[in-house]
């Protein structure tokens, strides 16, 4: 199928517009700051030590500067969960790009790696320039001791230099354990590393105190470059008065050796005579300034959130196990409230001290019902050592484990809620939901909702559909299904919700057992969706209007349905594509 413009606009359109603005503000500031170093006048006699190190260094410190206050900003859940159901964003296309906050964070991160990579190199140039071009006219100018110094000095016997070792380090650290493979074999290694962000921070303001680079003060009274006649100069071995030396009016001295093009006002101060030797002083530290704000509210939001989770464990109602490792936790907190499609991070101390993990909520507190739930899969050394906490003697003969028990069971407390793209599925009139297997958890509790009232969201027809290769795993929510189709029925709605489900690996069993689940029977299908046949359906049933797509699975599901939502159809429909990320 050809792409549409209208639907990759819409789609894809805000996306880019975003990463093209943020490019535009790296690329000036590296250009910016490059240009300065290059042709300002204060740093013209540091320019003629340290050459193009001094300025690849500092146009990468200016990027770094950026991207280093920038890459908080995602995670701050609370502020993100706050702008997104608050609708104090209106467009729907600008709070959508909320959803690509783990991706703008992963963005920056990856361009501060780069970048530190960049200006680590620039700065070892410069420890090697320090050295070998010790001026002995501007003293003030050095940062060597003498001439032909041992760079290493500079690197490991100073202030800038030990902490931006240690900061490389750490950086280093926290890049290689968020590699895919790292996070999906050992979580707790990403989790420990990513908390050395804050020692990241503290060596980064140290860093930038210690007053290495200068930068020329005088500029009146001692243009660069120009004549000193204060000065006396060697010739074969006498020492003659500078002025003898001074230039005729015919006669223009070069610039210093290996100096670059300089502005008009530059040149001509070589025309000039000093009136005093020129003054140096370090730069006052800018970075605080880039990086207090964003550093100040994360943390902020990273103590009120500790607080409100840490005040007092959530009462566990009941543990229900579901086949296929699935796990049911009911759970109730004084005061809790979220939306459908939220989720929350679960914290065990008995399981692991700094370990926390992301469920989506399955279940949500309503004005009748104080209750909320998790589905989780026991998969991980984490979620296996929680579930032998939950079933006391590793007892998995009763379904349910009464409230009169709870007293045993580990304490256990909630983060959250937070926003996530699925809260606005109510906000489409018509919205097709994928789910792969356990990725039906975002949708259960938009479902639960619905079961409870459909009439006061914008939303009129929802499509399901649910890919498993267990057939087992429709169990799960296979009550509530039955539910919502039996209570939409009634009201006279069957066409509001369709249910399809999809199974693509069968041994031997090839429907849901029970009487109660025909219904569920008649849509479950023995293979793998078309997803091309399913759009085309969807865009002929729906002409003309926009349909929300969620997905939540494997990336291979993913990929098809974000290419299908980009795609032209002939019935004027337009499919605005949604995809699950925990930030």
């Amino acid at each position: 199928m050809a792409v549409s413009r209208k639907s990759w606009l819409a789609n894809e359109g805000s996306k880019h517009v975003l990463l093209l603005l943020w490019l535009s503000l790296n690329v000036g500031l590296f250009w910016k700051t490059f240009r300065l170093y290059y042709h300002g006048p204060q740093y013209y006699y540091l320019h003629q030590m340290l050459g193009l190190g001094l300025c690849l260094s500092r146009a990468s410190a200016s990027v770094l500067n950026l991207n280093c206050s920038l890459v908080l900003l995602p995670m701050c859940r609370i502020l993100l969960a706050f702008l997104r159901g608050s609708q104090k964003v209106a467009s729907r296309k600008t709070r959508r790009l909320l959803d690509k906050s783990k991706t703008f964070h992963v963005t920056c991160g990856l361009t501060i790696c780069i970048f530190s990579v960049v200006h680590v190199a620039a700065h070892l140039v410069n420890a090697l320039n320090f050295s070998v071009n010790y001026s002995e006219e501007f003293l003030a100018l050095n940062a060597a001791s003498f001439h032909g110094e041992d760079p290493r000095k500079l690197l490991f016997a100073t202030v800038p230099g030990l902490t931006g070792v240690f900061m490389v380090l750490v950086l280093f650290l926290m890049s290689t354990a968020s590699t895919y493979a790292i996070r999906v074999s050992n979580y707790d290694i990403f989790s420990y590393t990513h908390n050395l962000f804050f020692v990241f921070y503290l060596l980064l303001m140290l860093h930038v105190s210690g007053g290495v680079l200068k930068y020329q003060t005088n500029l009146k009274e001692h243009p660069p470059g120009c004549f000193n006649p204060n000065i006396t100069v060697q010739r074969d071995g006498e020492e003659v008065d500078s002025l003898e030396n001074s230039p005729s009016e015919h006669d223009q001295p070069s610039a210093p050796r290996g100096s670059l093009e300089l502005d008009p006002t530059t040149r001509n101060s070589f025309m000039e005579v000093c009136t005093e030797e020129p003054k140096f002083q370090a730069h006052f530290p800018e970075t605080w300034l880039w990086i207090s704000g964003p550093l100040c509210l994360y943390c902020a939001e990273r103590l009120y959130r500790y607080i409100q989770s840490s005040n007092k464990p959530v009462a566990i109602t009941a543990v229900i196990s579901h086949p296929c490792n699935v796990l049911e936790i009911r759970m109730m907190k004084e005061g809790f409230r979220a939306r459908p499609g939220q989720y929350v991070i679960l914290h065990c101390p008995s399981v692991s001290s700094l370990e926390s993990h992301p469920f989506t909520l399955t279940l949500c507190p309503t004005a009748t019902r104080a209750t909320f739930g998790i589905h989780l899969k026991v998969v991980g050394d984490w979620t296996e050592r929680f579930r032998d906490m939950l079933f006391l003697h590793s007892s998995w003969d009763a379904e349910i484990l009464p409230v009169f028990r709870q007293r045993r069971y580990p304490k256990l407390y909630v983060d959250g809620p937070f926003g996530s793209p699925f809260e606005e599925s109510f906000n489409y009139e018509v919205s097709l939901c994928v789910a792969g297997g356990i990725g039906v958890t975002p949708f259960a509790s938009i479902l639960s909702t619905l079961l409870d009232d459909w009439k006061c969201y914008k939303l009129r027809r929802l499509y399901f559909v649910w890919v498993c290769r267990d057939i087992r795993y429709f169990h799960c929510f296979a009550d509530l299904l039955c539910s919502l189709h039996n209570k939409l029925w009634q009201e006279n709605r069957p066409d509001f919700v369709n249910i399809q489900l999809y199974l693509t690996q069968t041994d031997g069993i090839q429907e849901i057992i029970g009487e109660k689940y025909q219904v569920l029977n008649s849509r479950l299908s023995t293979r793998r969706p078309c997803w091309e046949l399913l759009f085309n359906e969807i865009a002929k049933c729906n002409r003309r209007k926009t349909v929300g797509v969620f997905c939540c699975g494997p990336n291979k599901i993913s990929k098809a349905l974000h290419k299908l939502s980009n795609s032209s159809n002939s019935y004027g429909t337009r499919f605005e594509y949604n995809k699950e990320s925990f930030s």
